[in-house]
């Protein structure tokens, strides 16, 4: 795929998410193939993407990001700030719930998303910024790692309900 031009990726706004982001931000998650988080665009499921937006925007240490171009959302991400007793009492970031619309992928708006969640660390004075990335994810990883990532830990999920 080619990548998007100067101009186009110059007009994308990354900003906080908005509820009524929310169909769109779903439909990003329930397009996912790989993922395997059982998200769906069914409006049965509304409330609960909902009340996790809404406990998302009451938390003084998690942010919703959607990247938008020309008007659509084309991509979203999640960052949450951890303070730790650890390095010395540090802050680290971690990025979530990273998607781009699947027909825009390799075109710069993921590392876009990336390179703003860095930024915004830097400016909260976190030592490290952390993501995960489901292991068949491949690409994914190729991705982060071209970004400056490094493959460090070996995370552990235990999933409690379905």
């Amino acid at each position: 795929m080619s990548r998007l031009s100067r101009s186009l990726l110059e007009s994308l706004i990354i900003r906080s998410a908005r509820a009524d982001d929310l169909p769109h931000i779903v439909a990003l998650f329930a397009a996912d193939e790989l993922g395997g988080h059982g998200d769906t665009t069914d409006p049965a499921a509304a409330d609960d993407y909902l009340r996790a937006f809404e406990a998302i925007s009451a938390s003084p240490n998690d942010s919703l990001y959607i990247a938008e171009l020309d008007g659509e959302v084309v991509g979203t991400f999640q960052t949450t700030l951890t303070a730790t007793l650890s390095g010395r009492g540090a802050t680290n970031m971690t990025i979530e719930a990273v998607q781009t619309r699947s027909d825009l992928r390799g075109r710069g708006i993921g590392a876009a998303m990336i390179r703003f969640a860095i930024d915004l660390a830097r400016e909260a004075g976190a030592r490290q910024v952390q993501l995960t990335s489901n292991a068949v994810r491949v690409d994914a990883h190729r991705f982060y790692e071209r970004l400056g990532f490094q493959k460090s830990h070996v995370g552990f999920k235990m999933r409690l309900w379905q």
